[in-house]
């Protein structure tokens, strides 16, 4: 009897787990790639959050978070810097009421599955070759901020750095913040260049620690080279306090 109703729970929970896979399948369907979507989907927020949520657990990753009480109440531009592919995913998802739209290369909109899901949440491709391109991103990232529609999340760097330190910046993405007239929230990632490495015989420690808030009106009067030299210094500073386990 009691081998039963094991049998019968995990029948249950394989049912559930199939039946969510299904529903992310067929609602990233249903997402037209190539309509310019203008607003937030609480439904597929919920999807991607939970997405996430699980693949964190599966692939064993522990988040440590600090300094979310410096977070603004208001919307803002949050930057970060890029070693890894987990950054924006984990990232969203610590995040996750916040409606974090990233600006993100093409490639990452071709990911089965999730790279619906980002567009139906107005995350945006940016075109590196064409300057032209990249300024109608950028009002698109403002336009998004002013209509509260989402808070919108960049790595200056441009492209995930292998290496140690920081990578030179795009100085031109903190004009999103100055158009917008929203604080710049500085955030670091460390560890997550690990997390193939150890899984899956090891838990990875992802540390997300929000460094500094820089209010508008400091944003707005200090030209962008500035405020990059000023980012990036805040970055190392957290990036080199040591080593953490």
């Amino acid at each position: 009897m009691v081998w039963w109703i094991i049998l019968w729970v995990l029948l249950g929970i394989v049912g559930v787990v199939f039946a969510y896979i299904l529903l992310l399948i067929i609602s990233a369907l249903l997402v037209n790639m190539k309509k310019e979507y203008r607003q937030e989907s609480k439904f597929y927020r919920f999807l991607l959050n939970s997405a996430t949520f699980f693949a964190a657990k599966l692939i064993r990753i522990k988040l440590h978070v600090t300094g979310k009480e410096l977070l603004p109440e208001t919307r803002f531009l949050m930057v970060s810097n890029h070693r890894s592919k987990f950054d924006p995913i984990l990232s969203w998802l610590v995040f996750g009421d916040r409606q974090i739209a990233f600006i993100s290369k093409p490639e990452n909109f071709k990911v089965p599955v999730f790279g619906r899901l980002i567009h139906r949440l107005c995350f945006m491709p940016i075109d590196r070759e064409n300057p032209r391109n990249a300024v109608k991103t950028i009002n698109r990232a403002v336009d998004l901020i002013n209509r509260d529609v989402a808070t919108v999340a960049v790595y200056p760097e441009g492209t995930r750095n292998y290496g140690e330190g920081l990578l030179p910046f795009h100085n031109a993405m903190f004009k999103i913040a100055q158009k917008a007239n929203v604080p710049i929230v500085v955030v670091t990632v460390k560890n997550t260049y690990d997390i193939q490495k150890n899984y899956p015989f090891h838990r990875s420690h992802v540390y997300i620690d929000i460094v500094r808030v820089l209010d508008a009106d400091e944003v707005k009067k200090t030209k962008t080279a500035e405020l990059g030299d000023k980012i990036r210094e805040l970055m190392l500073t957290k990036l080199n306090e040591g080593d953490k386990k």
